[in-house]
């Protein structure tokens, strides 16, 4: 495994970049997709998001300044990538972002790729109704494990604010499924 550093390095030299860049992809696009999954919920959406996101990390690599590790830096462009996307979605279709979020709930249960049983869909549904940031801390703590100084980078915000949402989340769900 290369050094961060030496690969942020080879991703800002020419010659090197193309190599770099096919590593880059290779560590971290099955984390990234899954990042991207839990936000828009559809295989095909989560694929597309993930291939802008990478574009854009090829695009402004010369522009890292390092002060967030690269991969907190690529996850803070996957959010952001992904929020776009159902912004636009829901503006495109001419519904709010709740009755886009409530539609892909529903197409869920069809996803040839969705591999929950019925106790993870109705933990999906529950998450579904939580705020954009709750969410947000929720799925990246609870199905990704990142740490609270990981999340706090990707999200540009305190520890003790993620801590609170994670816990504001956590009690929401708790009453949701057991109503359930």
């Amino acid at each position: 495994m290369i050094a961060e550093a030496d690969l942020v390095d080879q991703l800002k030299n020419q010659r090197t970049q193309s190599q770099a860049f096919e590593v880059l992809v290779n560590t971290y696009k099955q984390r990234l997709y899954w990042h991207i999954r839990s936000i828009v919920l559809n295989h095909d959406d989560a694929d597309d998001v993930l291939q802008n996101t990478f574009i854009k990390v090829y695009r402004n690599i010369a522009g890292f300044k390092g002060d967030s590790k690269l991969y907190s830096w690529m996850y803070r462009i996957a959010t952001n990538e992904a929020l776009s996307f159902l912004k636009k979605k829901s503006k495109k279709q001419g519904i709010s972002d709740s009755e886009l979020q409530n539609q892909l709930l529903g197409n869920l249960e069809a996803d040839v790729y969705f591999e929950g049983d019925e106790i993870q869909l109705k933990l999906q549904k529950a998450i579904a109704t939580l705020p954009e940031k709750q969410k947000l801390v929720f799925n990246m703590k609870y199905f990704q494990e990142l740490k609270y100084e990981e999340i706090s980078d990707i999200l540009e915000t305190s520890v003790g604010g993620l801590k609170a949402s994670y816990h504001l989340a956590v009690k929401k769900l708790e009453v949701i499924l057991k109503e359930n």
